[in-house]
């Protein structure tokens, strides 16, 4: 085929059964083509109109030339901001200076360049490799084999099992440095991946994932006060959290929830840390097994499982996680009274 066939032939698409199918589907307004996380048009309405949006936008903007005296003095009002939602113009550089990548970057001139040209473990090289085309394949940055998408993951991924070498590469960091990847260059993803890493979730992406089981003991815990029937039933099916704990707390949410929630609880994770995990996860338990009724077709273990896996998507919609967050009854001082709870009976 000459070049100008093949052109005519990728726009028109190829008909099946008489119906025109593109080659190339629409992109929602993330960037996805298709996909569980794909956004319908009509979901992607946005809820505020342009003026309250510039506004935002304007607000953020004076945090951000004024980031310490407000981490400093106003931090309540830049949680709240959070929750809200990051505008999306300015989510890559909010998350770069709520996590203090912003710093590392600044303090680190020309480090990552340095760990990619460092050979690396090979061990940990092929494994990413193999990883590469499982993240996001529906989303336009992942889509093609040896894309810079792809190959700017490869770099991030790689940097980092250089710069940590004890802990390598942990499948669960790669849906992880993608998003990152989606929102910003690849120096500025892995500073952020290392803080995600390092002063987040501590110990998560380590051989033997003690932190993760840890924390899935402190969500049991915490379980037990706001949804004691869930608690119940868990306990009698023998549930241990790291069946859930990896899909939900290492990859952060990124694989369960719909696009708008990841990037409303991302915002929100990267001001008030982990705790905003816990709650995500204590809002979906209460959702979806908390009433007698729910519990009744969720007999044995491959019942629990399914429910917990395929969650209905209303329970997930970024306007009822936040809201069922802020109606939790659970407080910080809950979580920290357990979580010192289960490091005194691990040790």
């Amino acid at each position: 085929d000459s070049d100008a066939d093949q052109e005519a032939d990728s726009q028109e698409g190829s008909k099946q059964n008489g119906v025109l199918t593109p080659k190339f589907k629409e992109v929602d307004r993330y960037g996805f083509t298709g996909g569980d996380q794909y956004t319908q048009r009509d979901r992607s309405v946005p809820l505020f109109n342009t003026l309250i949006s510039r506004k935002r936008e304007l607000k953020w903007l004076d945090m951000l030339e004024n980031w310490e005296k407000w981490m400093s003095k106003r931090f309540k009002k830049v949680k709240r901001r959070c929750r809200k939602g990051v505008p999306p113009a300015l989510r890559a550089r909010a998350w770069q200076y709520l996590c203090g990548s912003k710093y590392l970057l600044d303090h680190n001139k020309g480090r990552f360049d340095e760990y990619l040209r460092q050979a690396g473990d090979p061990r940990w090289n092929e494994d990413i490799r193999k990883d590469l085309h499982r993240q996001f394949p529906f989303h336009e940055m992942f889509i093609a084999k040896g894309g810079h998408g792809q190959l700017d993951l490869y770099a991030v991924l790689k940097a980092y099992s250089v710069h940590n070498p004890i802990d390598g590469y942990c499948q669960a960091q790669a849906p992880i440095a993608a998003v990152l990847l989606m929102h910003m260059p690849a120096e500025q993803a892995f500073w952020c991946l290392v803080s995600i890493c390092e002063k987040y979730l501590p110990g998560y992406y380590s051989q033997g994932l003690e932190a993760v089981q840890t924390d899935g003991d402190v969500l049991f815990g915490l379980l037990k006060r706001a949804s004691p029937i869930t608690y119940k039933h868990l306990k009698k099916q023998r549930i241990e959290p790291i069946l859930y704990m990896t899909e939900w707390f290492m990859c952060v949410f990124t694989r369960t929830l719909p696009w708008a929630s990841v990037l409303r609880v991302w915002d929100m994770f990267f001001c008030e840390g982990v705790k905003v995990m816990f709650r995500i996860a204590l809002v979906i338990f209460r959702s979806i097994m908390g009433r007698p009724e729910q519990l009744a077709d969720c007999q044995g273990l491959y019942e629990t499982m399914e429910k917990i896996r395929h969650i209905p998507p209303e329970y997930l919609e970024e306007e009822y996680l936040i809201r069922e967050c802020a109606r939790l009854p659970t407080t910080e001082r809950d979580m920290e009274k357990e979580h010192q709870y289960q490091m005194a009976r691990r040790k």
